[in-house]
């Protein structure tokens, strides 16, 4: 039997394993994976992985070089870098660093950055608004050819939001090693992405899985070329809805390929997949119990029924336009009827969900981030990933369903600790015991709101 017979056995294994242990599947499980590209079977090897926990109560205290936590029987060590200065990084991606306005890297950035651009495979998860979308772009430029005009990074993100965001990340960072990046997304012309990757050059490609999976199958990309894949907002990359573009992505890729898990929430189901085809992974987790919520101030407002809570805001808008202020509805339908209602009561807001074209939500977005508009109503669809600065109120006008995305919604504010506020609007009962629920899983209290919200934004 040659050698990668017995890798697509192995994987097929994997499969049959995993498909036992979670009946609801991360990936789709299938026997007639004959892809000989797929990762060998070093890379499926059940390893003990480098575990860094890195409370972020303790991280004032911290050395230049201390001690963490690690789980399995060997302790790690991990090195706190508290300048881009003594990373090792390449002078042209120092110049980008600064001319980007980073100063000194976040806590996950003194920890990911060097063993990421070592080659290292990497679970990363911290709080929303700390860094993790800088730290893995310094890392996987630090780790490229910049000679070389081939694909070498593939970036995954699960909203076309989110990948274009970060395209424009990668570009900003590299701008100074002449780093060529572009954005493969649904919502715009198939054809100009082929036209435009057509034209070799591109080193970076942002995209959402099924847009590059696209690319991949008519084979304008060549995946064999990338070396690193990042899997950006990994728990909801690994969830029902894009599982099987994800497998299919990465059955193209070399067998060597790093591949770099990032969220700001990781359940253990999707640790324990990434455990299974990661190899020797150095993971930078924050615990649940640690993830901070201190520069967060969180309150709520008993609007007694639903049909209050509008009018509720339209009492609080002054403050809310004070700086930028997100509101959260659940559903699609609800964000436009709050923004009509809030209109017509000559109240400026806009609205941005993902029934709208990719050209629309664009222009809502500049819109916001340029200051045009101070107030946006918004779905889920911005709770991940999207970085506005100066946003000092978050309002969850319907609570979320989700624990995870009740952390991802409150950290559109104090982006890199700066201090926000997070309303929550409660209509009932069942609001009240939903954040009772979020009270609880995450050991936190959230109180009423005072009267002067104002002197809290002082």
């Amino acid at each position: 039997m040659g050698k990668s017979q017995i890798s697509l056995l192995s994987m097929d294994v994997l499969w049959e394993w995993l498909g036992r242990v979670y009946e609801t599947g991360i990936f789709s499980m299938s026997k007639s994976m004959n892809n000989p590209a797929i990762r060998s079977q070093p890379k499926l090897t059940l390893t003990t992985p480098v575990t860094v926990s890195i409370p972020e109560s303790n991280a004032a205290a911290s050395s230049s070089s201390s001690s963490a936590s690690a789980s399995g029987p060997s302790q790690a060590e991990p090195t706190l870098y508290k300048s881009f200065d003594d990373m090792g990084l390449r002078e042209s991606i120092l110049r980008g660093i600064y001319a980007f306005g980073f100063e000194k890297p976040s806590l996950i950035q003194q920890q990911g950055i060097v063993p990421m651009s070592s080659g290292r495979d990497m679970i990363m998860q911290a709080q929303a608004g700390t860094g993790k979308t800088g730290a893995f772009t310094i890392g996987l430029l630090q780790r490229m050819d910049f000679e070389s005009r081939s694909l070498q990074v593939l970036v995954l993100s699960p909203t076309r939001d989110l990948a274009l965001q970060t395209n424009t990340v990668v570009a900003a960072l590299g701008d100074h090693a002449d780093v060529s990046t572009y954005c493969a997304i649904g919502g715009q012309s198939l054809h100009d992405d082929m036209a435009s990757l057509g034209r070799s050059g591109v080193q970076v490609l942002n995209g959402t899985p099924g847009r590059v999976y696209e690319l991949i199958r008519k084979g304008v990309i060549r995946p064999e070329t990338v070396h690193t894949v990042v899997l950006d907002e990994v728990d909801v990359m690994l969830s029902t809805g894009f599982k099987d573009q994800v497998r299919d992505i990465f059955v193209t890729l070399s067998r060597d390929v790093q591949a770099v898990l990032v969220s700001a929430t990781l359940s253990p189901e999707v640790l324990a997949i990434a455990d299974s085809f990661l190899r020797d992974p150095v993971k930078i987790l924050v615990p649940v119990e640690d993830i901070p919520l201190s520069s967060i101030k969180q309150f709520y407002i008993d609007c007694e029924r639903s049909e209050h809570k509008t009018g509720v805001l339209c009492d609080l808008y002054e403050e809310l336009a004070i700086s930028k202020s997100i509101i959260f509805c659940n559903r699609r339908e609800g964000a436009n009827r709050l923004a009509e209602e809030l209109q017509r009561q000559d109240f400026s807001v806009t609205v941005i969900h993902s029934d709208m074209s990719q050209q629309e939500r664009n222009m809502k977005m500049k819109e916001f981030r340029s200051g045009l508009t101070r107030v946006l109503i918004a779905t889920n669809l911005l709770a991940r990933g999207i970085d506005v600065q100066q946003v000092s109120i978050v309002v969850n006008f319907d609570l979320p369903h989700d624990h995870a995305d009740y952390i991802h919604r409150v950290g559109r504010g104090g982006r890199l600790g700066r201090e926000a506020i997070a309303i929550n609007l409660l209509g009932g009962v069942r609001d009240v015991r939903t954040l009772q629920d979020i009270e609880s899983f995450y050991s936190i209290r959230v109180p009423e709101m005072p009267n002067n919200i104002r002197s809290l934004l002082s």
